[in-house]
């Protein structure tokens, strides 16, 4: 069944060359579809984008430009075409020359969206809950001194309560199926299909050898505990691009998102050829997959 697209934002990251050139040539051709289409063009950290609904929005960048649309419109339930502005991307998987043809494949129901698993973040302190975000690719909770060893109780948040055991590491990453090719593989972590409902545990150099990488399912909640009397800060960064400062005894609650991410892709075998040709050409490094904004 075809789509019927009245409205439409563009997400423009400036750091990108070409990006106002690239939104000037998309806001035209919506224009002359009557498209109504309002442009959000961000330098370095965005501001708050502008309020209203629409049909549809366009992630003009890399893929932490995506990752910022994703996040911002979590709760809307809007399909968002990823227009790659950058190096090779793995969310960002759609060319400039190719967005128009991608673009009537969606109007005429020839495309299906990738449903994207996203989780939602929160922390509890002793005065109740005093963060909360949600991301596409990954919560990461690591060291922020010279002393890199922290500590972390890890379970599940579930009736019977299972504890999966007190983690001596470097850090430790909740990602998702799309995240498992971002810091989680750098780490060590599998590669999963980035539609599948999952969540990759995934420690950074663990003292204990026994501690691996699990993935459980996205339905499963999380509870990761910073313990008592640390010898460094702790830090929570979510999709490598919001940070948030953890006290001990600090608890952070990781659950899958109500709503996916919506993307919009052409080819879902993109997705494997962008995988293959990053590996074999610049192997396995920190960031792979995500970062690129």
């Amino acid at each position: 069944m075809g789509r019927t697209i009245k409205t439409a934002i563009l997400f423009v990251n400036l750091h990108k060359k070409n990006a106002t050139e690239a939104a000037a040539t998309i806001q035209d051709e919506l224009k002359k579809r009557r498209i109504e289409t309002t442009v959000f063009s961000f330098e370095g950290k965005p501001a708050m984008p502008p309020e209203g609904k629409w049909d549809i929005a366009f992630s003009l960048g890399g893929d932490g430009t995506v990752l910022y649309t994703a996040r911002t419109l979590a709760p809307f339930d809007v399909p968002i075409l990823p227009v790659n502005l950058g190096s090779l991307g793995f969310i960002s998987a759609v060319d400039m020359d190719e967005w128009q043809e991608v673009f009537k494949l969606l109007e005429s129901g020839e495309v299906k969206l990738s449903r994207r698993c996203m989780l939602e973040i929160s922390v509890e302190r002793r005065s109740g809950i005093v963060m909360k975000n949600i991301c596409l690719n990954d919560a990461v909770i690591s060291a922020t001194g010279i002393v890199k060893l922290i500590r972390l109780d890890v379970s599940l948040d579930s009736a019977p309560h299972t504890n999966l055991g007190s983690y001596r590491c470097d850090g430790l990453i909740i990602a998702t199926p799309t995240g498992s090719t971002a810091y989680s593989m750098a780490a060590g972590g599998p590669i999963l299909d980035p539609e599948m409902e999952a969540v990759i545990v995934n420690p950074i150099c663990p003292f204990t050898l026994s501690n691996r990488p699990l993935v459980l399912p996205s339905r499963q909640a999380i509870s990761v505990r910073v313990e008592d009397e640390q010898r460094s800060g702790v830090l929570l960064t979510v999709d490598g691009q919001d940070t948030f400062s953890l006290e001990c005894a600090d608890r952070v609650l990781i659950q899958q998102a109500p709503q996916p991410a919506l993307l919009i892709f052409a080819d879902r075998h993109a997705y494997y050829s962008a995988l293959q040709t990053k590996l074999f050409r610049t192997g396995i490094s920190k960031g792979t997959g995500g970062t690129d904004a």
